[in-house]
C-alpha cells in the first residue's frame, strides 16, 4: 500500500477503510509527517484556521465509584482514605465560583457512586443550574445513565429526559474507553458493554441531547482496537449526527492498577499521540472537531497536535482531579493567554467557543 497515494485519495474525497486506517497507524520514521500534513490540510478545509476553546470549569462531585476500573487512579471505595462526596450546598458553592469566573460551561465529573439514583442525578443538575443560571451543563456518561436506570426502575430514556428537564445541556461521551468488549473485560469489566454504550448515546441523540465522543488509548489495546472504536463512532455519526467532537484521551499510567500490575503499557508514545489526532481527522470524515487534550499531552505536544489535524484546545477546566490522580502534572488549568501563544506561534488564531462550537461574539 502506498501511503502517499492513499493520503492524496483521502484529500480528494476517498473514505478510509478500517484496514487503511490501521495501516496509517503503523507508519514509522519520517513517513508519519506526511500523515500529519494531510490531516492538517483536511482540518483547514473543514474548519479553517481557528483554534477554539471553551471557558469551562470542572466540578468533581465524588470519587466514590462502583467500577474501580484498573486504568483509573481517581476512584475510591466509600471507606477508603481520601474518599469524598459533595453535598448539594457544596456543589452550589462550586457552581457559584464557576459563574464568577465567567465560564460558559460547567462540566460535572464523578465516580459512579453505588448509592446514586436517578433522583440524585436530577437533584445535582437542578442545584448547579440554580446556582449558575445560563451556564451550559455538560455532565454524566452513558454508564451513569445506565446506573441511574438500574437504581430507579426507570428506562434510560426516562433518565435522559429527566436529566434534560433538570438542566442537562449535553451528555459526556465518556465511559467509552475502548469500545471493544475483549479490552473492556480487562480494563473496565464493571462498566456497561459496547452495545449498551452505543444504544444510550444514540438514544440521547434521538432526544436532541448532543454528546462528545471519546477514545482512551495507550493502556492495553493496540491499533486494531483503535480503528474498531473509531469505526463505531463514525457509524453512529452517520446515523445521528449527534457528536460535537472527538476527544482523544491519552492514558496516564503512573498511579493506575493496570500499569502497576504489569497489564498496562506506560501510556502512548508521542508518535502514537500525534497519529491518533491525525488518523482520527482523516478517518472521521463526518466529524468537524478533533480536540487536543492539553492536560494529557502537555502544552508542547498539544501545539504539535494542532499541526496534525487538531482544531480545539478543550477548556480552561480550572481542575482535573481525574488526570492528576492518575499521575499527570500541570493538568488543572490552562490560561487562555497561553493558548493564544500556542495558536499564534503556529500561524493560527485563538477563538473562544461555546459547548456547541458557536464562536463567542468577540471572535
Amino acid at each position: 500500500m502506498n501511503h502517499r497515494q492513499l493520503l492524496d485519495d483521502v484529500l480528494a474525497g476517498h473514505r478510509l477503510t478500517p484496514g487503511e486506517a490501521e495501516y496509517l497507524f503503523s507508519l514509522r520514521d519520517r513517513e508519519v509527517f506526511s500523515v500529519f500534513s494531510a490531516a492538517d490540510r483536511l482540518r483547514e478545509e473543514k474548519v479553517g484556521d481557528a483554534v477554539t476553546y471553551v471557558r469551562n470549569q470542572n466540578i468533581h462531585i465524588t470519587n466514590i465509584c462502583k467500577n474501580l476500573c484498573a486504568f483509573c487512579g481517581f476512584g475510591r471505595r466509600a471507606e477508603d482514605e481520601g474518599a469524598f462526596c459533595d453535598d448539594q450546598d457544596t456543589l452550589r458553592e462550586k457552581a457559584r465560583l464557576a459563574r464568577e469566573r465567567n465560564v460558559t460551561e460547567i462540566c460535572l465529573l464523578s465516580g459512579v457512586h453505588p448509592g446514586f439514583t436517578a433522583d440524585t442525578y436530577f437533584g445535582i443538575l437542578a442545584a448547579v443550574r440554580d446556582a449558575a443560571p445560563g451556564v451550559h451543563l455538560h455532565a454524566f456518561s452513558p454508564d451513569e445513565v445506565s446506573h441511574a436506570s438500574c437504581m430507579s426502575g426507570l428506562s434510560t430514556r426516562e433518565v435522559l429526559l429527566g436529566m434534560k428537564d433538570a438542566g442537562l445541556g449535553s451528555l459526556q461521551g465518556t465511559a467509552a474507553e475502548i469500545l471493544v468488549d475483549r479490552v473492556r473485560s480487562v480494563i473496565c469489566p464493571r462498566k456497561l458493554s459496547t452495545a449498551e454504550w452505543i444504544r444510550i448515546i444514540e438514544e440521547a441523540h434521538g432526544l436532541g441531547i448532543r454528546t462528545t465522543a471519546t477514545i482512551m488509548y495507550g493502556s492495553y489495546e493496540g491499533a486494531a482496537e483503535w480503528v474498531e472504536h473509531l469505526a463505531i463512532l463514525r457509524d453512529i455519526q452517520d446515523r445521528t449526527g449527534g457528536f460535537t467532537e472527538l476527544v482523544p484521551l491519552s492514558y496516564i499510567h503512573a498511579n493506575t492498577r493496570l500499569y502497576l500490575a504489569g497489564l498496562g503499557k506506560p501510556g502512548a508514545t508521542g508518535r502514537e499521540d500525534l497519529l491518533m489526532t491525525s488518523v482520527s481527522r482523516l478517518f472521521l470524515d463526518n466529524f468537524d472537531n478533533i480536540q487536543v487534550s492539553w492536560g494529557k499531552l502537555g502544552q508542547k505536544l498539544s501545539q504539535m497536535a494542532l499541526l496534525a489535524g487538531g482544531n480545539d484546545l478543550a477548556g480552561t477546566m480550572f481542575s482535573d482531579d481525574v488526570t492528576v490522580d492518575a499521575g499527570a502534572e500541570g493538568a488543572d488549568y490552562l490560561d487562555p493567554r497561553a493558548m493564544k501563544r500556542m495558536a499564534e506561534n503556529i500561524g493560527r488564531r485563538l477563538c473562544q467557543r461555546t459547548t456547541d462550537y458557536s464562536l463567542v461574539p468577540s471572535c
